[in-house]
């Protein structure tokens, strides 16, 4: 497969100007092939500046997202993800619902092997959270 039908669905990347999406449910992952499916590897994506709003009194939450993920025949496009996860800017939902999310949306454009999703939390009220969802088996420390 050349270049050009290699990279030809990753319009978000091509793309000069960027259209934050409203929310989630609105934004597009995308992908590209995987050229080493042949071998496990991790893949990590480090996001310190993620926000959210509270469902319930609407004030901004603050956390630390952590993908890392062992790719199949597909990898996440980074440009895409970073769109993604800047939906949730807007967006009223509970840090465990989110991490889940988060989660769901990777597994079903890329299936990869194995996932995992860390939500840090910054507290609000005294207590901060941390929520970990994990596709298929652990991923090796």
């Amino acid at each position: 497969m050349n270049k050009k039908e290699r990279f030809s669905g990753l319009t978000i990347l091509k793309s000069s100007e960027n259209d934050y999406p409203a929310g989630p449910e609105e934004a597009q992952l995308e992908t590209f092939d995987n050229i080493y499916c042949d071998r496990d590897y991790v893949i990590t994506f480090d996001c310190p500046e993620y926000t959210s709003l509270c469902p319930v009194t609407n004030q901004p939450d603050f956390g630390h997202i952590t993908i890392r993920y062992v790719p199949d025949k597909k990898c996440i496009e980074s440009k895409s993800l970073k769109l993604f996860l800047f939906a949730f800017r807007n967006h009223n939902t509970f840090h465990e619902e989110s991490v889940n999310c988060i989660l769901d949306a990777l597994v079903k454009v890329c299936a990869p092997r194995k996932a995992e999703v860390i939500g840090r939390f910054r507290p609000r009220g005294g207590i901060a959270i941390n929520v970990k969802a994990i596709y298929g088996d652990k991923i090796d420390e």
